[in-house]
C-alpha cells in the first residue's frame, strides 16, 4: 500500500515569491515576469547535462540492439511525450513504433484533460506489461516525481527487464531500484503555484528534445546539421529534401529531383546514388552494411555541411 503523500510539501507545489502580487500587475509587467522566470529553464537544464548524456546513450544503446523507447506520463507530461514520439517519424524516419507513447487515460486525454486518470496504477501496468519488452527503455514523465501512473509504469517496466529513465522537477523523488537513471532539473516554483505547465513543461520539452535529437544523430540520422533520414511527406519536405540531395550530393536542383524519384524519396540512397553514380539498389546495400551511416561511407564527393 503506498504511503500517503504530503502533497504540500512537494517542490512543483510551492508559492513563487515573485509572483506573490500576480494578480495586481500590468499585463505587460505579467509577460516580463514570465519571460524573467523561463529564462532560468535553460540554465537549470544546463546543470544536469550529464544525466541527460547517460540517458541519452541507455536509448541508443537500446535503439542499436532492436529495442525501443516509450514516454510514459499523465496530464501536460504525457502530452509532451506523445508530441516527441509523434514527431520522430516525419523528421527522422523511425518506425512508429521505435518511439511510443503511453499517456494516463489514453488517446482521449491528449485532446482533452482527464486529471484523475494519474492515480490510475493499475492502467499503468496493464499498459506497460502489453507493450513494453525487455530491450527497451522507458521514460516516465512526472513533474512532481510523485505521479501514481508514472510510478506504477516505472515499476512495472523494470519488472519486464526494461531500462527506466525519471524526467521530473523533484529533486528527492522516491525512487529506489526501479529507476535507472534521475533526470531532475531545478526548475524553482512556478509563476502560479502548482502549474507544472509552465517552467516545468518547458524544462521538459528541452529535455525530451535533447533526448531524441542526440539519439537520432547517433545512429546516423543526420549528416553535418542536415536531416538526412527526413521523409518527404509534404511540399515543404519535398523541397528540403532536394536542397539537401543537391547540397551533399554536388548536384544540380533538377539531378536532386530525379534521383529522389529513383530513390523513391528517400534522401540518404539519393545522396549516395549522387555521390557515388551508382543505382538506388546498390545505395541501399552500401547503407546498410554500413547500418545506415552516411559518414561511415564517405564516399569522396559528399560535399562536408
Amino acid at each position: 500500500m503506498p504511503r500517503k503523500l504530503d502533497y504540500a510539501r512537494l517542490p512543483t507545489e510551492q508559492p513563487n515569491p515573485k509572483s506573490r502580487h500576480l494578480d495586481r500587475l500590468s499585463t505587460a509587467r505579467i509577460l516580463r515576469l514570465m519571460n524573467r522566470e523561463d529564462a532560468s529553464v535553460p540554465r537549470a537544464v544546463a546543470r544536469i547535462i550529464p544525466h541527460i548524456t547517460r540517458a541519452a546513450s541507455l536509448i541508443v544503446k537500446a535503439l542499436r540492439g532492436g529495442g525501443r523507447l516509450f514516454f510514459l506520463g499523465a496530464g501536460t507530461s504525457g502530452r509532451l511525450g506523445v508530441i516527441e514520439a509523434a514527431e520522430c517519424p516525419p523528421t527522422f524516419n523511425t518506425p512508429p513504433t521505435m518511439i511510443q507513447a503511453i499517456i494516463a487515460g489514453g488517446r482521449r486525454a491528449v485532446f482533452r484533460s482527464r486529471e484523475g486518470a494519474e492515480d490510475n496504477r493499475r492502467s499503468a501496468r496493464y499498459e506497460v506489461m502489453r507493450r513494453v519488452r525487455s530491450k527497451d527503455v522507458v521514460v516516465g514523465i512526472a513533474a512532481s516525481g510523485v505521479t501514481p501512473f508514472v510510478e506504477a509504469g516505472l515499476r512495472a517496466a523494470k519488472r519486464r527487464g526494461a531500462n527506466t529513465v525519471l524526467l521530473t522537477c523533484n529533486q528527492k523523488p522516491r525512487v529506489r531500484s526501479w529507476v535507472d537513471i534521475v533526470i531532475a532539473p531545478q526548475v524553482g516554483p512556478e509563476l502560479i503555484a502548482g502549474s507544472t505547465r509552465l517552467k516545468a513543461g518547458t524544462a521538459t520539452k528541452l529535455i525530451l528534445n535533447m533526448l531524441t535529437v542526440a539519439t537520432m544523430v547517433r545512429l546516423g540520422k543526420v549528416y553535418g546539421n542536415f536531416m538526412i533520414d527526413v521523409r518527404p511527406t509534404s511540399k515543404k519536405l519535398k523541397a528540403r529534401a532536394a536542397r539537401i540531395v543537391q547540397t551533399l550530393g554536388g548536384v544540380s536542383h533538377q539531378e536532386a529531383i530525379r534521383l529522389l524519384r529513383r530513390a523513391q524519396g528517400q534522401v540518404k540512397p539519393a545522396i549516395v546514388m549522387a555521390a557515388l553514380n551508382i543505382e538506388a539498389g546498390t545505395a541501399r546495400r552500401l547503407l546498410s552494411e554500413h547500418h545506415g551511416m552516411l559518414r561511415a561511407i564517405r564516399p569522396r564527393r559528399v560535399h562536408s555541411p
